[in-house]
């Protein structure tokens, strides 16, 4: 492909998405020239309507050969961003569109943002696509499980130009909002094609952007205007019913605030969020509770392997002040029978995942009680994956696993095809140096099931979820068990 006719296709591409208007095509080409170091310019008659992957992948082969470029995933991530940052609309155009459609409807808003936050290619949606996504029914309903794909791996050169790139501490974070229109570097993913709109909650400068790699439906994230630690405390339930205000059609969530039942980023304060039924929102109420004081709350253990209470009012207000007598309550509770301990040489253990959502015209919070505490047999954590489950989970578990979707690794999709193959063709798995960590679950499956070529990855999908439920249920510091469930409803009796 002549690199004029990729040049064309890409103003094309942009002139039907919006990114730009008609009396910006001149400008847009002059600007992808620049970016292209070429200072000349032959039209071609007209511009083709391709696959904006197709388009891109043009301009990038052109740009290693001509030395632009070196030829590896994350230099060629760096340079296509660029171009599409110059074709994005600037921060304060895009601000001014979104509370234009606000005013409309906070839907249009948000569907007008996440279908722009895809055309200017800072959500690739040909690589969320490659994402392996199923369900698996468990007696806590059906799970969604994801191998996620679309988060590229760092190629060997790129480790090794980081390594030897000066240190910087700009933007501190990637969650900063000073990645808007930051242009990346080897150790730091481009930003120029990135744009976030200003949210006050809790009289604070918040800001709402989505997630590059979108783990389920308009996965948002919510986050501070300052680089500040994650803290769980009674202004993360204010600020998060004050989002569902202005965002009701959305949920809202906050990872725990410590290390094992937190999320990947402590150091910045922030929720995600999103338009997504989860799991644990359709599971029920297994039993009602009473909390003292709050007789316009109604309260409720879920049916869900982790602990979760759930509460729901009219009163925002009167929400909070419960949710906060628990949250206190339980930062501080110890039940040694139950081998919980709120503190153990001075070092917190319990904190809270807190979920808000609207529901039937009322405000929703579900609290998940969460405990980091560790033990000689368990050193990644009590109420964490055990390691027999490691051979398929084995990071934290984080607010989007504890709804009920399984975010698992990448290296599982060769994996399982792998085991699939090996275990149809009567393979010892113990001698093979990858698959020898799945040998045990695998030898129990065969000793279940009569596997066939036709059935193997079904089977084994499914057996993943199911591992996924388990993994859940390790995580929850009251088992679904009738000695659990007696230990939950102790703590329960303490709020009085």
């Amino acid at each position: 492909m002549e690199v004029n006719q990729a040049i064309m296709d890409l103003v094309g591409y942009a002139l039907r998405t919006g990114l730009i208007e008609n009396e910006d095509r001149v400008w847009a080409v002059n600007r992808l020239l620049d970016a292209l170091h070429l200072s000349d310019w032959e039209e071609p008659a007209t511009a083709q309507e391709r696959p904006l992957e197709e388009i891109l992948k043009d301009l990038l082969d052109w740009a290693v050969a001509q030395g632009i470029i070196e030829d590896g995933t994350t230099s060629r991530d760096l340079f296509d961003t660029e171009l599409m940052g110059r074709l994005t609309p600037r921060p304060s155009q895009v601000r001014r569109t979104f509370f234009e459609k606000y005013a409309q409807s906070p839907e249009a808003a948000t569907d007008w943002y996440y279908r722009l936050s895809q055309d200017t290619d800072y959500i690739r949606r040909y690589r969320i696509r490659r994402d392996m996504k199923w369900v698996t029914d468990t007696p806590y309903g059906q799970l969604d499980i994801t191998i996620n794909l679309s988060k590229p791996e760092k190629d060997p050169r790129a480790i090794a130009a980081a390594k030897s790139a000066p240190q910087s501490g700009y933007p501190k974070c990637q969650l900063c909002v000073e990645n808007e229109g930051y242009a990346g570097r080897m150790n730091h993913p481009a930003r120029q094609n990135h744009r976030v709109i200003p949210l006050t909650i809790d009289g604070q400068d918040w800001f709402f952007q989505y997630s590059p790699y979108v783990y389920y439906n308009e996965h948002c994230i919510v986050f501070n205007g300052q680089h500040v630690p994650m803290k769980i405390n009674r202004s993360t339930f204010r600020k998060q019913l004050d989002f569902i205000k202005q965002f009701p059609h959305y949920f809202v969530g906050s990872n725990a605030d410590l290390p094992i039942v937190g999320g990947s980023i402590l150091s910045h304060d922030h929720f995600q969020g999103g338009r997504y039924t989860f799991a644990m929102e359709r599971a029920p109420i297994e039993r009602e509770v009473a909390i003292p004081g709050f007789d316009d709350v109604s309260a409720g253990i879920v049916k869900w392997p982790m602990s979760v209470i759930r509460l729901r009012c009219a009163d925002d207000n009167h929400l909070i002040d419960c949710a906060d007598k628990i949250l206190g309550a339980w930062r501080s509770y110890t039940d040694e029978d139950a081998c919980i301990y709120a503190y153990t040489d001075g070092e917190p253990h319990n904190t809270i995942t807190p979920i808000a959502r609207m529901r039937d015209g009322q405000f929703e919070l579900d609290l998940v009680l969460r405990n980091n505490l560790t033990s000689e047999e368990y050193s990644l954590g009590i109420y964490h994956p055990h390691q027999e489950l490691h051979h398929i989970k084995k990071e934290n578990i984080g607010l989007i696993e504890v709804m009920g979707l399984a975010v698992l690794p990448a290296r599982l999709k060769t994996e399982l095809s792998d085991l699939a193959d090996a275990i149809v063709e009567g393979r010892d798995l113990r001698s093979d140096e990858v698959l020898s960590k799945h040998a045990d679950w695998a030898e129990n499956l065969m000793r279940c099931h009569i596997f066939t070529r036709e059935n193997v990855m079904d089977i084994l999908q499914d057996e993943v979820g199911k591992v996924f439920a388990t993994v859940l249920e390790h995580a929850g510091v009251y088992k679904c068990t009738e000695e659990g469930r007696a230990a939950f409803l102790r703590f329960i009796a303490s709020l009085a």
